[in-house]
């Protein structure tokens, strides 16, 4: 797989404990699909970790840029080299978490938990730009209100109508209105509205993808229809 350098632009604090990871793809070629990842690490560095790619192949081009979400405390980012103005190595793409050429389902259907949305947001942008007339859903879990990255993103897809949006906390939290607990049966009755002609993507940690597919078939969705990522195996 290719090695390329690059420099990063930015870190933003986009929830208290995610960091959106902008790198600089100027003079670089990356070519990758809707849901896959790379592996990064520091110049020089033989350690590597996997990070999914936040953006679509279609904003990576236009921007020239590459966005990375990734979930840690603030003050490890700049341990592992995630400063602005640092250079990083990144290598591939890798991974078979994708939407297939033909994603001919009626609906599609987005399971993330925390930083699991990143995937998703890229084959999310993707399927938007491509007008393909499905009907998209995303169930979104977070630990608690102000964790959901791109909110005010989703929001605006909600509001053109074109993104059916349920979200969930999963913790103590006074100031949230919305649904609680984890994501289980009755979050996935909500918003599951034709089992038999649902394509579902899966992301988050291990516990929730595990219970995410255990429920969807229960429901009717056929195995071969749900794919899931998990960097926590």
């Amino acid at each position: 797989m290719p090695v390329v350098t690059v420099p990063v632009l930015d870190v933003e604090a986009i929830t208290p404990r995610s960091r959106l990871i902008t790198l600089d793809l100027r003079g670089q070629s990356l070519v990758f699909d809707p849901g896959q990842a790379v592996m990064v690490g520091r110049t020089g560095d033989r350690v590597r970790r996997p990070y999914s790619i936040a953006c679509s192949p279609e904003q990576a081009s236009d921007t020239l840029r590459l966005e990375l979400l990734i979930g840690v405390e603030a003050e490890a980012t700049s341990d592992f080299g995630f400063a602005a103005g640092r250079t990083l190595e990144i290598e591939g793409p890798i991974g078979t978490f994708t939407l297939p050429p033909d994603a001919s389902a009626g609906w599609i259907l987005f399971v993330a938990g925390g930083t699991g949305i990143a995937p998703l947001r890229s084959m999310l942008d993707h399927l938007l730009r491509k007008h393909q007339g499905q009907r998209i859903s995303l169930l979104y879990s977070a630990r608690s209100g102000d964790e959901f990255a791109f909110i005010g993103e989703l929001e605006r897809h909600v509001r053109a109508g074109v993104l059916e949006l349920h979200q969930t906390v999963t913790r103590d939290d006074t100031k949230w209105a919305g649904r609680r607990g984890r994501i289980g049966r009755d979050h996935f009755e909500a918003v599951l509205h034709e089992p038999a002609d649902t394509l579902c993507f899966v992301c988050g940690p291990s516990s929730l993808v595990d219970e995410s597919v255990s429920t969807l078939k229960a429901l009717g969705v056929a195995e071969p229809k749900i794919r899931t990522e998990s960097w926590g195996r």
